[in-house]
């Protein structure tokens, strides 16, 4: 693979005039290995000293191989660029929207990223999971940056991703971005908005069929998801528990008389798009909610419109039953709306061969019509047959596996608040067995941090502890939320399982999906950072890795402990056999004993390094808040 746009960026930066980089720019020790902090730098001698090690690697193993074995081994760092990598860079207390004069950003930028690289590697992590970097619309904007999911053109890059200073496009910068983590042995999955879009997409203009279209009247921004009584409503979810897809209930027809029909014709007036139809009817696009379940109460999505998927005139109108649980009257190919496909379809292909990346993350793949769904993975795994793709998809079935797909979010972030449902979960799994693996993870982008559920931070940290741990012996991909490490409480979205409260407390404007803020890099918190802990629990799961992926039925047991916060996992494939045991109070010593059908043996807790002893079929433990074990079974 050739490195000319990594090393387009290491000249650009070698080139730059004393009077740019001799002002103050403060950059987190911990980026350079070190304990936490801040460090004064020049920042071309910064980010040029680290891609000069990127670049002065020597091992280059090719991400395109024919090998799928990368995919089995993923461990995923997730970041969110423009958070991930801001910082308060000259120390004024704000993170600023607009450059520095030294031409440099304190938002988060891909030159940044860049230089995360060897920290992250440094991690145990070999796959890096971008959320969207893609152009973001201003209709509507969310918070002082807007929402990463209100996607103006999905083949255009965030302007605001590059650095002034360097006078290096978005592109470039991801495509140097891709090259190092190649060269770091790293592969890089990007996230992809198919289902929606920006009210004020590029597209509207030349395609206002692929759009739903609201009468004039309607205020923009503030249009909402139909009302159902509750007779409809349990005879909706009924139809769609049994999987009847036929002439689900719509809507009544005065919430469906609001969208008018095709041909529209589309005009501009004071930058504000608006549509009109034959008889003169004003018209705009119509802003999104959340439509599953039919009553959900999240506020309506004022930046983001649904693309229109098919075009028939008796489901003219935006509802569960038109944009996720689809009526069967639209799975003749006659009401698919191709020109659509059809570009969706090409958006990963072009990816590929622009940026060389590994994998693609579907946002809303659950809600995209099947056979587009089976075209997007057919067409990327013909130009890569090791190409990855993930679904945001709660639950790891055969039939997600059969649709090509390698790995799904899951269900564990939603249930580690508690250790009866996680209990419940992998009993249920273990019963069912995991066709394909999961994120092991306790937290992401929509739902609370693993430290923002616990009001003490020392026992956010102990819990992040124990769910990292446990999710490391898991059929499942090791996912690292950016902050997890430094025991990061604030909430990057309120997507799931937040309260009324909480939406009151963070608006937009305080929250980073939309707005311009940082993790605690400095501090950390005021915590120790994980990063140690989390390198040598990822070192143990390499070693046992063809153990800790098998995912047949009786492959997780769960023993009995005589204390019930003491958690214990027993994992067998083959002849090898681990035993995970975690203290799941936070606050409080356990002790405890499990019992083993040997008289007496010699145990070796691999996290700790110390010897334990079974005697009389009883191996006794006691672990600090938080504290887990890992043993290899005889």
């Amino acid at each position: 693979m050739q490195k000319n746009h990594l090393e387009t960026v290491l000249l650009a930066l070698k080139c730059l005039p004393a009077h740019v980089t001799e002002k103050s720019y403060r950059v987190p020790t911990l980026w350079s290995g070190k304990s936490t902090g801040a460090e004064e730098v020049n920042p071309a001698i910064y980010f040029s000293e680290i891609i000069e090690k990127i670049l002065g690697k020597s091992s280059l193993k090719k991400s395109s191989s024919n090998s799928s074995d990368w995919r089995d081994g993923a461990v995923v760092y997730n970041l969110f660029i423009r958070l991930t990598t801001a910082f308060d860079h000259n120390g004024d207390g704000t993170i600023s929207t607009e450059p520095l004069a030294s031409g440099f950003r304190e938002t988060g930028t891909l030159l940044k990223a860049i230089a995360l690289l060897p920290y992250i590697k440094n991690l145990g992590v070999n796959t890096l999971y971008l959320l969207p970097v893609t152009e973001i619309g201003t209709e509507s904007k969310k918070g002082s940056l807007g929402s990463p999911y209100a996607i103006k053109n999905p083949r255009k890059l965030d302007p605001l991703l590059s650095e002034p200073a360097l006078g290096i496009s978005a592109e470039v910068l991801l495509k140097a971005f891709v090259e190092a983590a190649h060269l770091l042995e790293m592969h890089v999955v990007l996230e992809f908005v198919f289902r929606t879009t920006a009210i004020d997409s590029s597209w509207i203009k030349d395609h206002p069929k692929w759009f739903y279209w609201l009468k004039e009247h309607e205020t923009p921004g503030t249009f909402g998801r139909p009302h159902f009584d509750q007779g409809t409503l349990r005879r909706i979810y009924e139809q769609v528990d049994r999987h009847e897809m036929q002439a689900l209930p719509a809507p009544s027809s005065e919430y469906r008389d609001q969208f008018v029909s095709q041909p529209v014709n589309v005009h501009e007036e004071n930058g504000k798009i608006f549509g009109t139809v034959a008889e003169g009817t004003r018209c705009h696009i119509a802003s999104a909610f959340s439509d599953w379940p039919p009553d959900d109460q999240q506020p309506a999505w004022s930046d983001v419109t649904y693309l229109k998927m098919h075009n028939h005139d008796a489901f003219n109108y935006m509802a569960y039953n038109t944009i996720r649980m689809y009526d069967s009257a639209l799975d003749n190919p006659e009401t698919f709306n191709s020109s659509l496909w059809d570009e969706i379809a090409d958006i990963i292909p072009s990816y590929q061969e622009e940026f060389q990346i590994d994998g693609a993350m579907i946002d809303m793949g659950h809600a995209l019509p099947t056979r587009l769904k089976q075209t997007i993975v057919h067409k990327a795994r013909e130009k890569r047959d090791d190409f990855a793709f993930w679904d945001e998809n709660f639950n790891p079935s055969p039939e997600i596996r059969e649709e090509g797909f390698n790995a799904v979010l899951g269900s564990l972030p939603f249930v580690i608040h508690d250790i009866v449902f996680i209990r419940g979960l992998l009993n249920h799994l273990n019963r069912t067995g995991v066709a394909l693996p999961f994120f092991g993870t306790g937290e992401n982008h929509n739902t609370p941090r693993v430290c923002f559920r616990y009001p003490r931070q020392e026992a956010g940290r102990n819990f992040s502890t124990f769910i990292f741990t446990l999710s490391a012996v898991l059929p499942a991909i090791p996912f690292l939320q950016s902050g997890m490490e430094l025991c990061e409480w604030y909430p990057v979205n309120l997507g799931l399982n937040f309260t009324d409260e909480d939406r009151a407390l963070y608006p937009p404007e305080k929250l980073p999906l939309f707005s311009a803020l940082c993790y605690d890099w400095e501090k950390s918190n005021d915590l120790k950072p994980l990063n140690s802990y989390i390198a040598k629990v990822l070192a143990i799961r390499a070693h046992y890795l063809g153990l800790l992926l098998c995912g047949e039925v009786g492959s997780m047991t769960i023993p009995y402990t005589s204390e019930p916060d003491l958690f214990a996992v027993k994992r067998e494939f083959g002849k090898q056999s681990l035993l995970f045991v975690g203290n799941s109070n936070l606050y409080d010593h356990r002790s405890g004993f499990l019992e083993f059908s040997m008289e007496s043996y010699e145990l070796y807790d691999l996290i700790s390094e110390q010897k334990y002893a079974i005697k009389d079929y009883r191996l006794e433990v006691s672990c600090k808040p938080g504290e887990c074990m890992l043993f290899e079974l005889p």
